[in-house]
């Protein structure tokens, strides 16, 4: 297989401005009037297109339509070049396809190679004169261009070097690239001058050229993996055939039959190649198990701590709570010690790796640091929502249980008034009645209208609370709405009845004249005094829920006020009482038979005494409920105050040692074994420190369980404290790994103390934030304040750039300290590249593109023979036999595709 990366990555210049072959790329359109040799053009230029698209798994068809919308044709230059062209458009439009052309044309432009009158739109719009040109404007720059023989160079050099190889053969005589190759033995001379095994030379007959042809074309595609790119009877049915397509071929067979080294050189550098891989495999092992474990106690304990399915009662929503804190206190702090101890493991083997001129370790999908971070991020969060759902839920349950208790005494009161007054409103007693009773039968109707309604309120407040219970998901909502319902119905009945009993008495009164004003008196000063003993009754026996010492002494404040208006409700009521002494006063003395009852009121002085004292009985019960729940939010504000001491205590320490880290981790006191010796004990004084945050968290739980959800004595919550405590704990693990791999580098390197000091002090000069990290700008001032060219021109941004593809790898931007010094270490030191691994086993296979087990196991030792035919997959090549190994594939494996 022809390998052009490393040849190609190399810009070429020329004096006055010139480029390699200006001849060349003066594109002969003239000749392409020849159809013969358009057709030629069109099959070689194609098969060599193919033959490196192949490698990105795509082929082209028609070579003037394929590279119409230039993505196949950036594809194909960043195949031959290893080089990454701008992303593509993706549009169909014809300015997107015009634009993709453009990027292919000005990256080929750049490598120093002259278009002569070849545009986008010319492509764009297929035409084959200007497409054939611009391949081979490419296949002169990539294929023939660097090819050099005694000290002549592309078309020459490989002129020259056909000649070289075909010198000694009978008949064949190369002195061009169209007329000397015609009767084919000129190609099966090539071939074998180099595989003596693959042609029998002398049965070839130079008066059978299409014969000759066909052999060597055939031959060059099975064992040598060149394709077919020209027709022998094309060839052989041309007077001259097309120099171009001829060159491109025979370029083919030269890159195919390029160098070797000595067998013993390569076995050493495999060996040593595997046994650095085998270590370094048994690392990512352990890395990808701790991290598997780690991601799947976080896939079970997230849908825990997602699941939003409230209970019905407070005591199921406390066990939640107590479920909750058992996991904070038991199940997560290993957990967080596992992930700190995972990032630590990833770190040192990146940094063997980097040590060992290998690719980065790229853990298996899903499990990238960067993955456990964000599957970690998503756990916290969703701890978070779940604490914030539960002490909402909870707060919840509170209130529906209060509104419920509330719309049931409620409805029981209403319930209890509304009884036997349809039966009442509904009775005809007037029809026989006197002209006295039937006024009086009037005017206690009148007093039942105004008893009515003040119960307008009362029945708007029930329904009002039923709504508030459906809005709030209330479980045994059907049952309040059932009861709500009878009752409304109920209400508008009472309303329908009494507006006609109404008009039954008015017609009856227009025919009786005879009234008791006392009676009347009676029944208009009891019913709203009754109505407000009622009221006063249900207020002082309502339920209330508090907060803080304010809103209860506020309660407290209304309650003596209530209490400050009593004798003048007595008052009140004496004079109501008076009123029905005067009635039987005046009964007695005019010898009047009272029926013993009020005609227009049913409420009776025995019911006005008994709710009186009622009233007086729950006075002192209500003082007594209030105090308690002012003892209550004195002792919960005694419980922020504990908490909040401590909380300021504890958060200003952790932002302090946070800090101090921060100060140790760019100060360079001592030695590194001195620093890294500080910072255990600096760890052990923190360690020291977690019984003040357990002290915390059961001041916490006391402030939780007495649901108190707010404190002003202090800014820190508990989860900003827990996050504080595991971050530090996370940073100072994190400092101590970097100084770890610091000496694990200066031990590898071989890098002096003084060294580490002077990168370590010229780092910290250009830090001017002390965030531990170089942005760009301040890393290229570092690296010119080293003696690097990276100032502002084409030059010193490319060489830049590069050195940031080194120490930012991830493009996140900024450059840690560990980056720099592996940088400024590998700089001098030689390592193995994908390249000189695969040039060593091609050597042990004896120059084929395979290699077999047993010419492993003869020339390597026996565990590096049996783990390369581990893991090394069968080859598929055309000149495939049994048993035949990929090594190629296995070379780039252990390097990663960036080092070919």
């Amino acid at each position: 297989m022809v390998d052009y990366h490393a040849a190609n990555n190399q810009n070429q210049q020329y004096p006055s401005g010139g480029t390699y072959m200006e001849q060349e790329n003066d594109w002969d359109r003239d000749l392409l009037l020849d159809p013969a040799w358009e057709k030629q053009q069109r099959k070689t230029f194609t098969a060599w297109c193919n033959s490196h698209l192949r490698k990105a798994g795509t082929q082209i068809e028609n070579i003037e339509e394929d590279f119409r919308d230039g993505l196949k044709l950036m594809l194909l230059l960043e195949v031959i070049s290893g080089e990454r062209l701008p992303k593509p458009e993706r549009g169909k439009m014809r300015v997107h396809k015009i634009n993709n052309v453009n990027k292919a044309l000005d990256f080929i432009a750049s490598k120093g190679v002259k278009l002569v009158s070849i545009g986008a739109e010319e492509i764009v719009d297929g035409n084959i004169k200007m497409t054939l040109g611009m391949i081979w404007t490419i296949i002169l720059r990539f294929a023939i261009q660097d090819i050099s023989v005694e000290e002549t160079s592309a078309k020459e050099g490989l002129l020259l070097w056909c000649q070289r190889k075909t010198a000694p053969y009978k008949n064949v005589n190369v002195q061009n690239f169209h007329i000397s190759w015609k009767d084919g033995l000129a190609f099966n001379a090539l071939i074998h001058r180099h595989r003596p095994d693959l042609i029998d030379y002398e049965k070839l007959r130079k008066d059978d050229p299409v014969t000759n042809l066909n052999n060597a074309f055939e031959v060059a595609e099975k064992y040598l993996d060149i394709p077919k790119m020209l027709d022998a009877e094309d060839i052989v049915g041309t007077l001259r055939p097309d120099e171009k397509a001829i060159m491109t071929y025979v370029s083919c067979f030269y890159h195919a039959f390029s160098g070797a080294q000595k067998a013993e050189t390569a076995a050493n550098r495999i060996c040593k190649v595997l046994a650095v891989n085998q270590e370094n495999e048994h690392l990512m092992e352990d890395y990808e198990k701790l991290a598997s474990d780690l991601l799947e106690w976080i896939r079970r304990t997230v849908p825990w701590l997602e699941n939003r399915t409230p209970e019905k009662t407070m005591h199921e929503m406390q066990q939640k709570l107590e479920d909750f804190r058992d996991y904070r206190r038991v199940h997560k702090p290993p957990k967080v010690q596992e992930k700190c101890q995972l990032e630590i493991n990833f770190n040192t083997l990146q940094t063997k790796l980097r040590l060992n001129n290998r690719p980065a370790f790229m853990p298996s999908e899903g499990r990238m640091v960067s993955d456990i971070n964000s599957a970690w991020q998503h756990l916290e969060g969703a701890e978070k929502g779940y604490e914030e759902w539960l002490l909402n839920e909870i707060r919840r349950l509170e209130r529906l249980d209060h509104l419920a208790e509330k719309f049931r005494q409620k409805a029981t009161i209403h319930e209890g008034w509304t009884a036997g007054k349809e039966s009442m409103l509904t009775q005809k007693d007037y029809e026989t009645a006197s002209l006295s009773e039937v006024k009086a039968l009037l005017k206690k109707h009148e007093a039942f209208e105004s008893d009515l309604a003040a119960h307008q309120d009362r029945v708007e407040q029930i329904a009002a609370i039923a709504q508030e219970l459906n809005e709030l998901d209330y479980y045994d909502s059907p049952n309040v709405n059932a009861r709500c319902q009878k009752i409304c119905e109920q209400w508008d009945s009472l309303g329908s009845l009494t507006q006609s009993r109404r008009e039954s008495l008015e017609r009856t009164e227009k025919q009786l004249e005879s009234i008791d004003e006392l009676y009347l008196e009676y029944a208009k000063r009891a019913a709203p005094f009754n109505n407000w003993m009622e009221g006063a009754m249900e207020d002082l026996q309502d339920m209330f829920i508090v907060h803080n010492i304010e809103e209860i002494q506020g309660l407290i404040t209304a309650h003596e006020q209530f209490k400050s208006t009593l004798p003048e409700a007595n008052k009140e009521r004496e004079a109501i009482q008076a009123i029905q002494k005067e009635v039987q006063n005046i009964a007695q003395y005019n010898g009047i038979k009272l029926s013993g009852s009020n005609p227009y009121t049913s409420i009776t002085p025995e019911s006005i005494d008994s709710k009186w004292d009622k009233v007086r009985q729950l006075v002192p019960q209500r003082d007594q409920a209030l105090q308690e729940e002012l003892e209550r939010q004195q002792s919960n504000d005694h419980l922020r105050r504990q908490f909040a001491n401590q909380a300021n205590i504890v958060g200003p320490w952790i932002q302090n040692k946070m800090e101090e880290i921060g100060r140790i981790s760019i100060e360079m006191n001592g030695t590194l074994e001195d620093q890294l010796t500080h910072l255990r004990q600096y760890e052990q004084s923190i360690i020291e420190y977690k019984p003040n945050i357990d002290q915390l968290e059961s001041n916490h739980e006391l402030i939780q369980e007495a649901l108190i959800f707010d404190n002003k004595y202090t800014t820190y919550t508990m989860e900003h404290l827990r996050v504080g405590w595991e971050q530090l704990l996370t940073t100072i693990a994190r400092t101590i790994n970097e100084i770890e791999n610091q000496i694990l580098t200066r031990d590898a390197k071989g890098i002096s103390q003084e060294q580490l000091h002077e990168y370590r002090a010229s780092f910290n000069h250009f830090d001017k934030d002390h965030s531990g990290t170089l942005v760009a700008e301040e890393f290229k001032a570092c690296l010119i304040s080293l003696g690097y060219d990276v100032d502002n021109d084409k030059q010193g941004d490319a060489e830049f750039a590069r050195i940031m593809g080194i120490v930012d790898p991830n493009n996140s931007g900024a450059v840690t300290f560990q980056a720099f010094i592996d940088f400024m270490s590998r700089e001098t030191t030689d390592t193995d590249t994908a390249d000189q691994v695969i040039a060593s086993f091609k050597i042990l296979a004896g120059d084929k593109n395979y290699i077999t087990a047993e010419e492993l196991r003869r020339e390597l030792p026996h565990d590096q023979a049996d783990y390369c035919i581990a893991r090394m997959v069968p080859y598929s090549g055309p000149d495939a036999i049994p048993g035949a190994l990929d090594y190629m594939s296995f070379s780039t494996a252990l390097y990663g595709e960036s080092d070919l």
